[in-house]
């Protein structure tokens, strides 16, 4: 007799699928979570980002790892690794910072860890485990040497000869290190006729000359005598400087001296120390950077100057360049009598905008009063006062290219004052063709009118410059007539120049260059020549 299924066998049939289903589901999410590695971030670079493990026995270059703290899908590839450590390619927006957790899951169906250590060349393991400490730094190395003579033969006046030289070197983690160096100085030697009322024959100017090291990816210092791009209205520094960055933002210190006054050397009397802060913006329509500043200069132990000043420099949508600095002085002493008034010495703001590829404007104003340093012109103080005018300045620039081989523009320059000395009109135009008709080069033709409150001058100018043997060979001849009108003299004064330059590129680093001029008014005539000499390093080294 065949048994009929009781309710219960019948309950039990259908639910042990589901059962069976539960507990396959349940088993796999604790095998996946059974290989689960947690880690560290510990260090960021610009291309890639380091995290250090336990072990990465169960992680393979490919995988993927995720932040903690951030949902979604992992934003971390693995593209290399040793037994502790692996650099990461960020994926997406990642957005991790040093000291971050990070977690490997690995997949369903995860291989077998292994607890023993992988088997990873030791070049490999060396280059992440010395990542894992400080960034990958690459030697570049530019520099320019440079020497230049100067000759001057006239038939009414005494000869004139000179010799100059420049050097600059902008190295930057030299041998991969994090030490870098900056030098930029100038010698000239001067050879004229025993008769000169010359003091110095041989002038040293050292404007750079400075050592940089990287503590971290985010903070630098430097010593020795450096202009600091960020506050390059202050000049030469002789000292310590540091700078640390703290995401788009940074703040610098520094304390040194000011170079001589007299003969730009080392002096440690005029000491001065102060601070900075800044911020960079970049987005997708405006880059700029903004410093501001406190800066205090002392003469022999007392107060010389102390002031304020602000840089700021953006680009908006790739057309419009806007720059503007000020200096705001806080301090004065007169007749031992110290005030902290506020006097604007200096603002400048120039504007730029690019219109199309053919047109571009560019405007800018200026005013600027004579900075006192009442410690060092302490004997000269009631005349500095007394001429305490700002000298004002507007400019306009504007570019056209109506043609493809037509390149014309004109400027209009205005100086003043409110007591009318030192005013200065300026008016410039001129004229280009890139491809001149047959003769091929390049063809300009200018003209400058000045007037000021004793000289009108008239210069007209014509220049032709040609090219030979690809770009080896470089020519340009030039004529110029230049007349002088000055209040104080009723005859006018006319000069003819003219003029021939050859430059030959012996090879991509060596320049020779010889330049000859010939210029004459009434029974005078005069005979320059200028020969130079460049050479060009550059040293790189790669990844």
């Amino acid at each position: 007799m065949l048994r009929m299924p009781s309710e219960r066998e019948k309950l039990m049939k259908k639910v042990k699928p589901a059962i069976t289903i539960f507990f396959l589901f349940v088993g796999s999410l604790l095998s996946a979570q059974d290989g689960v590695v947690t880690g560290q971030v510990s260090f960021v670079t610009s291309n890639n980002i380091y995290v250090r493990f336990e072990n990465t026995a169960s992680i393979k270059v490919g995988d993927s790892l995720r932040l903690d703290g951030k949902t979604g899908s992992p934003c971390l590839l693995v593209s290399s690794m040793s037994s502790t450590s692996c650099v990461c390619v960020p994926l997406f927006d990642c957005g991790a910072e040093k000291g971050a957790k990070v977690t490997f899951i690995p997949p369903t169906g995860q291989r077998k860890v292994v607890a023993e250590e992988k088997i990873v060349p030791s070049s490999l393991r060396d280059t992440v485990e010395l990542a894992e400490e400080d960034p990958v730094y690459l030697q570049e190395i530019r520099a320019r040497i440079s020497a230049s003579t100067y000759s001057l033969v006239s038939n009414d006046r005494a000869d004139r000869h000179r010799l100059m030289s420049r050097l600059s070197i902008d190295a930057d983690h030299i041998n991969d290190s994090k030490v870098s160096a900056d030098v930029y100085l100038n010698f000239r030697q001067i050879f004229d006729e025993p008769t000169s009322n010359l003091q110095n024959t041989s002038l040293l100017r050292v404007y750079n000359f400075s050592v940089g090291y990287d503590a971290s990816p985010t903070l630098n210092l430097l010593l020795g005598r450096n202009i600091n791009p960020k506050i390059s209205s202050l000049g030469a520094i002789d000292g310590l400087q540091a700078e640390k960055q703290f995401g788009n933002s940074y703040v610098g210190l520094l304390v040194g001296s000011r170079p001589d006054i007299f003969n730009f050397g080392y002096n440690p009397d005029l000491l001065e120390y102060g601070a900075y802060y800044g911020f960079n913006t970049n987005s997708k329509n405006i880059n700029a950077q903004t410093t501001l500043g406190l800066i205090e200069q002392r003469g022999n132990g007392d107060i010389d100057r102390r002031y304020a000043y602000v840089q700021h420099t953006s680009t908006l949508s790739k057309n419009l360049n806007f720059f503007t600095s000020a200096e705001l002085d806080l301090y004065s002493k007169v007749d031992y009598t110290t005030k902290n008034e506020l006097r604007l010495t200096s603002l400048y703001s120039s504007l730029r905008y690019r219109f199309s590829k053919a047109v571009n404007l560019m405007v800018s104003y200026d005013t600027r009063k004579r900075i006192i340093y009442y410690e060092t012109y302490r004997t000269d103080l009631d005349q500095l006062l007394d001429d305490d005018l700002a000298r004002q300045g507007i400019r306009g620039r504007m570019n056209f290219r109506p043609f493809k081989n037509i390149l014309t523009g004109f400027s209009y320059s205005k100086r003043f004052q409110s007591d009318q000395q030192n005013k200065s009109d300026n008016i410039y135009g001129y004229l280009t063709l890139s491809h001149t008709p047959f003769m091929d080069g390049r063809t300009s033709f200018s003209y400058n009118r000045n007037e000021s409150n004793y000289l009108l001058s008239n210069i007209a100018s014509v220049r032709h410059s040609r090219s030979f043997f690809y770009d080896r060979l470089y020519t340009d001849l030039y004529y110029r007539l230049v007349q002088y009108n000055y209040s104080n003299i009723t005859d006018n004064l006319l000069q003819h120049y003219m003029g021939a330059d050859v430059s030959y590129n012996i090879n991509r680093t060596l320049l020779f260059s010889i330049t000859g001029e010939f210029s004459m008014y009434n029974d005078s005539k005069n005979y320059r020549v200028y020969t130079r000499l460049v050479q060009r390093f550059h040293s790189k080294h790669k990844r």
